[in-house]
């Protein structure tokens, strides 16, 4: 007599099986994606971060600052993309500050996409338009499928582009 487990086994055998084990790698390798994507859905965050980003949100650049050098997480592609953002935005902007921090950021992750995007708007602030048009090809690289970075970033040079046209 046969059983249900022999029988399951013999119709996907050959070609089905392969079908069937394709299709699972496909979806582990999209579930892995759709998390690895996702910045902020870590579970164990530092609270450096979610405290500067808070102060970020609430536009306290200088907050942001102090709080993130207290952390001094020097060697988190996070960290120093913060400081870059923070520093770019506060006013007045510290341009030459935030490019520091932008390029540690992405010597520690080149794909880091925040890092791509924002690094791309500050090279907007100082009139070099074929940089942040590299860091946008860069950017498209780094996103798997389209991502807001890349949006961001292609719309902040088209209204550079159509700004400087007069």
């Amino acid at each position: 007599m046969l059983n249900a487990r022999y029988i399951s086994f013999v119709l996907l055998d050959g070609p089905a099986m392969k079908k069937v084990f394709s299709t699972l790698l496909l979806l582990i390798f999209f579930n892995g994606l759709c998390y690895a994507a996702e910045p902020t859905a870590t579970m164990s965050e530092p609270g450096w971060i979610t405290e500067s980003r808070a102060s970020i949100k609430a536009k306290k650049y200088e907050q942001a600052i102090e709080q993130l050098k207290s952390a001094n997480a020097s060697s988190s592609a996070d960290w120093n993309n913060l400081l870059g953002y923070a520093l770019r935005k506060k006013q007045p902007p510290d341009l030459a500050g935030a490019e520091i921090y932008y390029e540690a950021a992405l010597k520690i992750d080149p794909k880091h996409r925040s890092a791509l995007e924002y690094y791309g708007e500050l090279k907007l602030m100082k009139n070099d338009l074929p940089g942040a048009e590299a860091l946008l090809v860069r950017l498209d690289k780094a996103c798997f499928f389209s991502c807001e970075e890349y949006t961001d970033l292609k719309q902040a040079i088209q209204k550079y582009k159509a700004q400087n046209k007069r």
